[in-house]
């Protein structure tokens, strides 16, 4: 009896109690874990070296607005001379993307290192350090969604993608979106998430959209699936969704309007050209079907086969984030301008499935990401490394015109790039004022009967280089064109003692107009 009147007591100080630790994931996630700061140190310096090494093995071109509508305009923000293209003249591009690489320029510019290799190099490693940090945030926010197991093979299967590898150094802004929208994650309300905040995700989202204004087709289901979980709906539009919104409008408003030198609203001026003009279908058109048949397929890679048994297992939990990627696709589907790069920005959400099948192929697990790594590595080196080099190595060679300097240098070229309009890179990656000149292919903005000089060119390119250069004197003294049109100038290049002085590679798989290699001719 005095035992059980004692136990009974409760003025008593009571004992501690040491309980037994448990090893299932299901107690704890962090007692399998080394300490956390190790941990964040560990995946940031390997991120880091890893987006580093990313940027500088990916030496080929991909598509021109990596370069027309970033560094371009940068260039000619800070130096006063270059080119831009239509897109900044009827005022449908924002100015804060180039921004951050103006800024850049600016600085190098005062301290006098604006070097053309820093030019061409330092904001693609500021890319590189921006996709660094969003793949640490997606680590974590994995972290507190799965066990440590997931977290480790969903971050190894976002590393080894060759696409993101392809796209992420890259000065796109479909890649700052891509980075963005993975930062925007980590803070959004996905089912078990430690790390939600609505006003941070928020913001971001609204960065993404002034980057990209299609970025709001990848959000909007996102944003409709947090206004239904929440409670307080009054609360979340009042005081987060008109207040952010607005914020950003009126931010990169101002913005664009400083530089446009009068009223741009263009996010307006986007939606009328690109939906209500249909101006995007000028530049190719695809069946409905493509990013289903093709597009996604491509994007995704090697990874599909881990999606697709990552999606029945993992249905439920994330069918916000699988019915953010079906949307984005139908979306973007129902637009006749396809491109791969449209849909990256949906990756992550892919790469959550595909870790979670990798833990669940159990027996099979390694053997799959040895496969994984493989497939991927051959992919990214490729496509890294020789498809599509061209380009690049064309304005390497134009450069070094550039260096010549003395009382006995010859006089700076005059080039005319008879290619595709937009094919190579411009005073972003010469950086000296020499006379550049290339065809031009502005969309038909309404005039009747419009052609582009491309295609008038492509027409009947003899004639059209005789009537735009009437008398030998105009003629300019460098030509550069694909191999492909060789055959179609040679009597113009003979007639005007055209010598073939270089020929670089570009692909090894020619297609139309673009060709397996670049020539480039002088005239002696």
């Amino acid at each position: 009896m005095e035992n059980i009147r004692t136990r009974l007591k409760f003025g008593n100080k009571p004992q501690d109690v040491k309980l037994r630790k448990r090893k299932s994931q299901l107690y704890s996630k962090e007692d399998e874990s080394p300490n956390h700061g190790e941990l964040r140190s560990r995946v940031v310096g390997f991120a880091v070296v890893f987006r580093l090494i990313n940027c500088f093995l990916v030496q080929t071109s991909f598509v021109p607005d990596e370069y027309w509508q970033s560094l371009e305009v940068s260039h000619r923000m800070v130096f006063n001379y270059g080119y831009v293209t239509w897109e900044w003249k009827e005022g449908i591009r924002g100015f804060t993307y180039p921004l951050l690489f103006a800024f850049i320029y600016k600085i190098l510019y005062f301290i006098d290192y604006d070097s053309v290799h820093l030019l061409i190099w330092l904001p693609r490693i500021i890319q590189a350090l921006f996709a660094a940090f969003a793949d640490v945030r997606f680590f974590f926010l994995i972290r507190t969604l799965e066990s440590r197991d997931v977290a480790k093979w969903t971050f190894f299967c976002h590393m080894c993608s060759w696409f993101s590898w392809y796209c992420c150094t890259r000065t796109l802004t479909n890649s700052m979106e891509t980075t963005i929208t993975c930062l925007a994650l980590s803070y959004f309300p996905l089912p078990g998430s430690k790390t939600h905040n609505s006003k941070m995700y928020l913001t971001l989202v609204a960065l993404a959209v002034v980057v990209r204004p299609t970025a709001l087709i990848v959000w909007f289901p996102l944003v409709m699936y947090h206004f239904w979980l929440e409670d307080n709906k009054l609360r979340l539009i009042t005081q987060s969704l008109i207040p952010i919104g607005a914020l950003a409008v009126v931010i990169s408003t101002v913005i664009d309007c400083i530089f446009y030198e009068k009223w741009t609203v263009v996010q307006f001026n986007f939606l009328k050209f690109n939906v209500l003009h249909s101006v995007a279908d000028f530049y190719g058109s695809h069946p409905w079907h493509w990013y289903i048949t093709q597009g996604f397929a491509v994007v995704i890679g090697p990874h599909l086969p881990l999606f697709l048994h990552g999606c029945s297992i993992a249905f439920k939990k994330y069918k916000v984030l699988l019915a953010a990627v079906v949307w984005t696709i139908t979306v973007y589907s129902l637009l006749p301008h396809k491109e791969f790069r449209f849909i990256y920005p949906v990756l992550p959400f892919c790469m959550i499935f595909c870790g979670i099948s990798l833990v669940n192929l159990k027996a099979w697990r390694r053997t799959a990401a040895v496969a994984l790594l493989v497939s991927n590595l051959a992919a990214a080196l490729y496509t890294g490394l020789i498809h599509q080099r061209g380009p690049l190595d064309v304005m390497s060679h134009l450069q070094t015109r550039c260096n010549v300097s003395g009382p006995s240098s010859p006089p700076l070229p005059d080039v005319l790039f008879l290619m595709p309009c937009h094919s190579t890179p411009y005073y972003s990656h010469v950086h000296c004022p020499m006379k550049m000149r290339f065809l031009e292919c502005p969309p038909d903005l309404g005039e009747k009967g419009y052609v582009d000089e491309a295609d008038r060119f492509y027409r009947d390119p003899l004639r059209w280089l005789r009537t735009s250069f009437p008398y030998k004197s105009s003629i300019p003294t460098m030509l550069v064109l694909f191999d492909v049109l060789e055959k179609e100038i040679s009597f113009f290049l003979k007639g005007n003692k055209f010598v073939r002085t270089a020929e670089i590679f570009h692909t090894h798989f020619p297609e139309g107009r673009v060709g397996g290699s670049i020539f480039i001719y002088e005239r002696h």
